[in-house]
């Protein structure tokens, strides 16, 4: 993932946080907004009640894998945070990855239906 694509000022945390549309899995919880860019942009969050850093970075790791191995399945011009949850650590990376895609699937079936419905 290049750095092009990531979140890293708080202040568009927050805005895509405060935008409170999310969806929800026992292993993530991924917030989505609009951007005015070309492409898609991705932020990680990995709490400090799961792990140590060690923990912590090898699940941004793994994170950003799996974002790089489901490219086809963004809508661009948004903007993704995605939080690990605590049900994340006992998952092997395949069922964390199908998890994922089904998240990010729904985001996009959602976004779809929002377009047809303006």
């Amino acid at each position: 993932m290049r750095k092009l694509y990531v979140v890293k000022e708080s202040k568009d945390f927050k805005r895509i946080l405060d935008n409170n549309k999310s969806k929800i899995s026992n292993n993530f919880k991924i917030f989505h907004q609009d951007n005015e860019l070309k492409y898609s942009r991705f932020g990680i969050s990995v709490s400090k009640k799961l792990g140590n850093a060690v923990i912590r970075n090898k699940y941004k790791r793994k994170i950003r894998s799996i974002i790089d191995n489901s490219k086809k399945l963004y809508i661009n011009n948004k903007d993704y945070i995605i939080i690990l949850r605590k049900g994340a650590l006992s998952k092997s990376f395949q069922e964390l990855e199908k998890d994922y895609q089904s998240l990010i699937y729904k985001i996009g079936k959602e976004n779809s239906n929002e377009k047809k419905e303006q």
